[in-house]
């Protein structure tokens, strides 16, 4: 438990990193989404699933996942809306032409990506850790 109090805040920094320094070098929403999901899973780990799933409710959980695929499509849509691709962000045009907005955008776009991993994959491991009744 000490070990785990110790390590959860450098672990979510790191996976903030990861996901917001995406678009430009190794990493991205996937990646830290994940990196984000394994804090949370080693405080279930630690201070026990029930404790955990009283402090990160499971609509937390969801409202998080139903952001971040908001967050993406929207970009998405906003692109397909002024005649490019599918997150074809050279399409857009000014103000978002101005230097810095694209890449504000892609990293929004990670952001969304790193959201929804986070969610699920956190949903995932509550879901195959909680035993049914009769289990």
């Amino acid at each position: 438990m000490t070990v785990s109090r110790l390590t959860v805040p450098f672990i979510l920094v790191f996976g903030l990193y990861i996901i917001l320094h995406g678009s430009s070098r190794a990493g991205g929403g996937f990646q830290g989404g994940v990196i984000v999901a394994s804090a949370f899973i080693l405080i279930g780990i630690a201070f026990g699933l029930d404790e955990t799933q009283r402090r990160i409710r499971e609509k937390v959980r969801t409202i998080a996942s139903i952001l971040g695929i908001s967050i993406f499509i929207g970009i998405g849509l906003l692109c397909i809306l002024f005649g490019a691709n599918f997150l074809g962000y050279a399409a857009i045009p000014l103000p978002l032409d101005t230097p810095g907005v694209r890449g504000l955008m892609m990293e929004a776009v990670e952001i969304g990506i790193g959201i929804t991993v986070m969610a699920v994959m956190t949903s995932i491991f509550y879901d195959v850790a909680t035993k049914e009744e009769g289990e």
